[in-house]
């Protein structure tokens, strides 16, 4: 039998503290960092997709950030085959590989052997609704998948048209949607994982997302999504993540400055609470609340636990 790597793997809301632990983590179990997080990847987009500053990484290697222009598209199936690649690399080097961040179906589709390639195909009827498209335009398409599959909808920006249509294809082949056709997949991990969440009170955790959109705003989150805006950059997945889409309909001169960054506030806290739904639901986490953990005392105590849970899930030893 085939031993199986070795894998921390930290996730849990936007602002909860995910860098600062993944660090102390990385520190103590002589690991490096691969981003767990969709929008990361992209380049120019720094302050906005909360990316860590190379001060921060305290001389900890970190992998898949800034590796695509802001035009390109980015899947989970590219996501998951970099990321596996970089975890085979990582451990023959003898080092402890540890995914940090808040992208679910990324995350879980490195965990698990979800097979994307092997969905099955009808080749007459994509080039139907790529003339479709072409035609009548994305939205069609997108409004179409939106009755069928509203989950996968949800997360695939109409102007995705790749992925609108293989999500169609997986319906119009299978008769499954392509979540339900995603559960159906091999659920045995691929790793020997530790999965840790962070979590934290509500109300704190949402003063705290409100606090982190105006130290962006003061730290230039204007000016970046500007020069983007001012490239040209639209109708791209990258500029429909938070922080962006709100600001481009500032410059669209649709709305006032204090209302965008009003409705980046709001849309970031729906999108905590719909990562911990996410998170609860689909994967098997070991959950550490860090309400206590803003006092410095009480956050070490909290990182003392965690690294006590991964010697003892992984059988491996902190050099603390």
């Amino acid at each position: 039998m085939t031993t199986k790597s070795k894998l921390v793997v930290l996730i849990g809301p936007t602002a909860v503290g995910k860098t600062d632990t993944s660090i102390k983590l990385a520190k103590a179990f002589n690991g490096e960092i691969i981003s767990g997080d969709s929008m990361q990847v992209y380049k120019y987009m720094d302050i906005g997709t909360a990316k860590i500053k190379p001060a921060e990484m305290d001389g900890i290697p970190h992998y898949l950030i800034d590796i695509k222009h802001p035009t390109e598209a980015f899947s989970a199936a590219e996501f998951q085959e970099l990321v596996r690649k970089k975890i085979s690399d990582i451990t023959k080097r003898g080092k402890l590989p540890i995914i940090v961040g808040g992208t679910g179906l990324y995350i879980q589709s490195v965990l698990y052997d979800y097979q994307f390639s092997e969905a099955p195909t009808n080749d007459e009827f994509r080039k139907q609704l790529e003339e479709v498209a072409d035609k009548e335009g994305n939205l069609l398409l997108h409004n179409q998948l939106s009755q069928i599959d509203s989950n996968s909808a949800a997360k695939i920006h109409p102007n995705n048209i790749r992925r609108v249509i293989r999500a169609l294809e997986i319906y119009h082949c299978t008769g499954k949607t392509m979540s339900e056709w995603q559960d159906t997949q091999e659920q045995e991990p691929l790793y020997d994982t530790a999965v840790i969440g962070l979590t934290m009170e509500r109300e704190l955790l949402y003063e705290r997302i409100n606090k982190r959109v105006d130290l962006m705003m003061e730290e230039g989150l204007l000016k970046e999504v500007e020069k983007l805006y001012q490239q040209g950059v639209r109708n791209c997945q990258s500029v429909q993540a938070i922080g962006y889409k709100e600001l481009y309909e500032y410059f669209d001169g649709k709305i006032a400055l204090s209302e965008a960054v009003e409705n980046l506030k709001q849309n970031s806290r729906r999108y905590a609470k719909r990562q911990l739904t996410w998170f609860r639901n689909k994967m098997d986490v070991q959950w550490f609340d860090m309400t206590t953990a803003v006092v410095p005392n009480e956050r070490e105590k909290k990182i003392t636990e965690i690294f006590s849970y991964i010697e003892g899930k992984l059988k491996i030893k902190s050099n603390t």
